[in-house]
C-alpha cells in the first residue's frame, strides 16, 4: 500500500490526497511534522527527503519527494490520463500551469500569507505585506482571465493535476484575511471543483 508521509493540514501534503482520491487509491498517512509525535528534523526523515519538508511517499517502487512530482507520478503509474494527459502538447498545458503554481503563484502570495495567517512575527513589514497582497490578487487575476477562457477547468475542457494544484491554491487565496479582488470566473470554478468529493475532504476543508 502507499505511504504517505505529511501533515493532513499541510496544503502540500493536501495534493497528493486529493489526488489518490481522484485515482480511488488506498494509501496510509503517517503523521509527520511540527506538532505530530514525527519529526522531520530526525536523521531517518532526512535520509528519506534531505529538504526536511512533506510529503514523502513510499511504495513498493522506492521513495519520492516534491508535491507536484508525486502527484506526476501516481497519475502516470496508474495511467490516468484524464488528470495528466499522454499528448505531449497536452500533457504540457497542464504541467505549465502545475510549475506556475509552485513557482510565480507562491511567490506571490507566501508574505501575505505567512503575515495574515500564520501570524508569523517575521514578516510585519506593512510595506511587504501590501505588495504582496497585490501580486497575490494580480497572479489570481491571471487564473481568472484562464478561466474565462476555457470556461471550465485550468487545463481545458477536462479536470486535471492542473485543477488540483491550483484548486488547493484557490481555497488559500479565498480564506486569507485580506482584500480580495473581485474575480468572478474563480468565484465559477470554485463551485465546479466543489462538486468533487475529493475537493471537498482534502480542498474546501476549512484548511488554508
Amino acid at each position: 500500500m502507499l505511504k504517505i508521509l505529511g501533515k493532513a493540514s499541510s496544503i502540500n501534503v493536501r495534493k497528493v490526497l486529493w489526488t489518490c482520491a481522484e485515482i480511488d487509491l488506498a494509501f496510509e498517512l503517517n503523521e509527520f511534522g511540527s506538532g505530530t509525535p514525527n519529526a522531520i528534523d530526525t536523521p531517518e526523515f532526512l535520509a528519506l527527503n534531505p529538504n526536511g519538508m512533506v510529503p514523502v511517499i513510499q511504495n513498493d517502487e522506492g521513495t519520492l519527494w516534491e508535491s507536484n512530482t508525486i502527484c506526476r507520478y501516481l497519475a502516470t503509474r496508474y495511467q490516468r490520463v484524464d488528470l495528466l494527459p499522454q499528448n505531449a502538447m497536452l500533457r504540457a498545458q497542464v504541467e505549465k500551469w502545475m510549475d506556475w503554481q509552485a513557482t510565480e503563484l507562491n511567490n506571490a502570495w507566501r508574505y501575505a500569507f505567512m503575515a495574515t495567517v500564520r501570524h508569523s512575527a517575521a514578516h510585519q513589514n506593512s510595506d511587504a505585506i501590501a505588495h504582496s497582497v497585490r501580486e497575490w490578487n494580480r497572479h489570481m487575476a491571471i487564473l481568472d482571465q484562464r478561466l474565462q477562457t476555457t470556461q471550465a477547468f485550468v487545463g481545458g475542457e477536462q479536470f486535471s493535476l492542473a485543477d488540483i494544484v491550483l484548486g488547493l491554491s484557490l481555497n488559500r487565496w479565498r480564506s486569507a484575511p485580506i482584500a480580495h479582488a473581485t474575480l468572478p470566473a474563480l468565484d465559477a470554478y470554485f463551485e465546479r471543483l466543489s462538486l468533487r468529493p475529493g475537493f471537498l475532504k482534502y480542498g474546501a476543508n476549512g484548511i488554508a
